[in-house]
């Protein structure tokens, strides 16, 4: 039986305040959504993952889910329930995991225990006991709750498509904070698995920094190095870290020939192991000839952030006896934090000479050395 994930992105994440909605923010390099989508396809006995949006932010969907078989995505309605309803109707049969987006982290082994549960109801939520007192009241305590048999209901949540239809048509468009009020509603029978901490909500910004927090746990921190040489050659200016710096003669390459912004995206490469810039640029190949060097560092930054990484640090050290760095220092490092979206206090640059021995020495190039420090997820 094919198992459909229905991710809810539709909302407008106003609690949380910011630019953009929650589901659309970055986590440890990757959107929420995109931790979310990820989460449900890794899973082997997820068929597919779609993901419902509300009308204007289907430009943020495909932007934060950019390179993942997500299909066309499914446009929501002005509620909730509206949403699910049109994701529903995206869903010809089979089991339907409905989840929210503002729920980043999923544990297979939840989806695991919500399918299982399935054979025998008609619809299984994860939950968590209750540790804290309840309590009614405003500013005072004016009655407490009896907690004996409550539970806090989490998603994803899985039903056969079908039974969540009928429910959906029996509620008739009344308001509910979730699926499984309507299925307990019209009479169907749902069971509860353990949910996980992991599964949490995020609503508040002490409920960001707990999932950053959580997020950076998991990560485990790369270095990796760069080096490029390009000789002189041709008339100037000479590109260095995606400057232009006026100069008598300029660096031969196939490329700009940046020999700083080369260091630093084999560095990056390195540190991610997805090899280095010939084998995403090859030389040989005609479609690189003359091009900008800030494609290259670009693409292995996004090759990193696709996968959550996170860039902590820059340092590259230019060799060369000329041109004098100096002049030039900061517009460098301000041009290769633009391109790997850093604050330029995440960006070093020297400078120094090999005392005149060498090639550089005898100033007939350019070498440039590069080490970048990245987090990664780790890798079962």
């Amino acid at each position: 039986m094919t198992v459909t994930a229905l991710i809810v992105a539709a909302g407008s994440g106003t609690r949380m305040g910011g630019d953009v909605p929650k589901q659309f923010r970055r986590i440890g390099g990757k959107t929420v959504l995109a931790h979310a989508f990820d989460a449900l396809a890794s899973h082997p006995r997820v068929t597919s993952v779609r993901v419902i949006v509300a009308p204007d932010q289907l430009e943020l969907a495909r932007e934060a889910l950019a390179g993942r078989d997500c299909g066309e995505l499914i446009v929501g309605g002005a509620d909730r329930a509206d949403s699910v309803r049109a994701g529903l109707d995206a869903v010809a049969e089979g089991i339907v995991l409905v989840h929210d987006a503002a729920r980043p982290f999923c544990p297979p082994e939840v989806v695991d225990r919500l399918l299982d549960a399935l054979r025998q109801g008609d619809g299984a939520v994860p939950v968590l006991p209750l540790a804290d007192t309840l309590a009614r009241g405003r500013g005072r305590l004016d009655a407490m709750v009896e907690r004996s048999g409550m539970l806090r209901v989490q998603t994803p949540q899985a039903f056969h498509a079908e039974d969540l239809r009928y429910a959906m048509d029996e509620a008739g468009g009344a308001a509910a904070t979730d699926e499984s009020s309507v299925m307990v509603a019209a009479g169907l029978k749902v069971l509860t698995v353990e949910g996980d901490p992991s599964l949490e909500k995020l609503t508040t910004d002490a409920d960001w920094r707990r999932a950053e927090a959580l997020q950076a746990a998991q990560m485990i921190s790369r270095t990796g190095l760069g080096f490029d040489v390009h000789a002189f050659g041709g008339e100037g200016p000479v590109m260095i870290g995606g400057i232009a710096i006026a100069h008598p003669r300029g660096l031969a390459g196939h490329s700009d020939a940046d020999v700083v912004l080369h260091a630093i995206t084999d560095a990056l490469l390195g540190a991610a192991a997805l090899g280095d810039i010939g084998q995403h640029f090859p030389p040989s190949d005609p479609q690189w000839k003359g091009a900008s060097s800030d494609i290259f560092l670009a693409h292995a930054a996004s090759l990193i952030r696709a996968d959550g990484g996170i860039i902590d640090f820059i340092d590259c050290t230019l060799i060369c006896e000329e041109p004098k760095l100096g002049p030039h220092r900061e517009a460098m490092r301000s041009k290769i934090a633009e391109i790997l979206d850093l604050d330029p206090s995440c960006v070093s640059i020297k400078a120094t000479t090999t005392e005149m021995l060498g090639f550089t020495g005898r100033r007939e190039g350019v070498a440039a050395q590069a080490v970048a420090t990245v987090r990664l997820g780790a890798k079962p």
